[in-house]
């Protein structure tokens, strides 16, 4: 049996542990977090990854765990909402659901199907004609046939097998901080989208506990560090200091103070090549989709393909069937970021204005 490490317990990491047991292969996942997180803006399973959550029979605790989010309504300066739109033309087959519940399912799904290691993460990587040598931060040492790296946008086995992350991830101009609001949504079924020029402030119900999401253009910090809380509190505050319309210095307030706040650059990876000998990037750390929720969608379908792939093939082809295939879904997502980033957060009150005159074509809400 082929032992494989998969660094990242997030979304992919588990997906890729459960389809890999079930093609004979014995995953380890390795996660620098002590636990799951809790934060996270909702996400989208649908698409390629409807199929392969009904396979692992997950479909309906995805369900059960879903959003209560219906439509979407733009809110003035003054607090005025206006009309309702539905979310999409078609949800029926596909579920909206926080990321971090997401995460929890998957984990619950795949538990059985490998080692899990908590608050761990690879130190060091060697790999030679039969295998990888791993020396984990832990100070344990072992050796695995294959290791993937499914470890997110600032991917440690990308940067470990392929070299800085500033040689690949390109920043897109915006950034995004999401936290819990600590109340229920005052609309149960609305998320709240208040916009000022090259900022957007939104309010979504979830499911029951509101989450708040900051989402504004910034060019990039120099010597941004996407582990220092303190700094991202910072750089929001600033971001939003002559922002005073609706609730936005409340909100603002709320997320400094937050014990979980997610922040991040929006950024995409370009890699010539998702594979090095023995390593395989996965999910963001290959090909990170961001903005509209496609990130977990992708991740599961990709996870679905590699083990297949590996399933079928030895590792060399798997890896280069797996990367044509996944490449065709991830692409297009990815060149069409700039037009998400348009549509959340114009540059101007020209744009807001336009944006909302074309929202207005979507069905109204009941």
């Amino acid at each position: 049996m082929r032992t494989i490490l998969i660094s990242g317990a997030g979304v992919a990491g588990p997906t890729l542990a459960y389809w890999l047991a079930r093609a004979g292969f014995q995953p380890t996942v390795v996660e620098r977090s002590a636990g799951q997180r809790s934060s996270g803006n909702p996400v989208d399973v649908r698409g390629p990854a409807l199929p392969v959550v009904e396979q692992m029979g997950i479909a309906d605790g995805l369900k059960a765990n879903a959003t209560q989010a219906t439509a979407l309504r733009f809110v003035d300066r003054n607090g005025r909402l206006g009309r309702r739109m539905t979310m999409g033309s078609d949800r029926r087959n596909e579920v909206e659901i926080p990321r971090a519940d997401l995460a929890r399912v998957l984990f619950e799904a795949a538990r059985n199907d490998g080692e899990f290691r908590y608050d761990d993460s690879i130190a060091a990587m060697t790999q030679d004609a039969g295998g990888v040598d791993v020396t984990f931060e832990s100070g344990t040492e072992r050796r695995f046939d294959l290791v993937v790296g499914a470890d997110g946008l600032h991917s440690n086995v990308r940067r470990l097998a392929f070299g800085p992350e500033t040689d690949f991830v390109r920043h897109l101009g915006v950034y995004v901080a999401t936290t819990a609001l600590g109340e229920p949504a005052g609309q149960p079924h609305d998320v709240l989208l208040h916009n000022s020029p090259g900022r957007l402030v939104s309010i979504h119900p979830a499911r029951g506990a509101a989450l708040v999401a900051f989402i504004f253009r910034h060019r990039a910090v120099e010597n941004f560090d996407y582990r220092d809380g303190g700094q991202h509190r910072r750089i929001l505050a600033d971001a939003y200091r002559n922002d005073d319309g609706w609730r936005v210095p409340e909100l603002v307030d709320t997320a400094r103070k937050a014990d979980d706040l997610y922040f991040d650059a929006v950024s995409k990876v370009v890699l010539p090549s998702w594979s090095d000998r023995r390593i395989v990037l996965l999910g963001d750390a290959a090909a990170s989709v961001s903005l509209l929720g496609d990130g977990s969608s992708m991740a599961i379908a990709g996870a679905h393909t590699l083990a297949n792939q590996l399933r079928q093939a030895d590792f060399t082809v798997a890896y280069r069937n797996y990367e044509a295939e996944h490449r065709r879904r991830t692409d297009p997502r990815r060149r069409g970021a700039g037009l998400a980033a348009a549509m959340l957060v114009p540059k101007s009150r020209a744009g807001i204005v336009a944006r909302n005159a074309a929202a207005r074509l979507l069905p109204a809400g009941r």
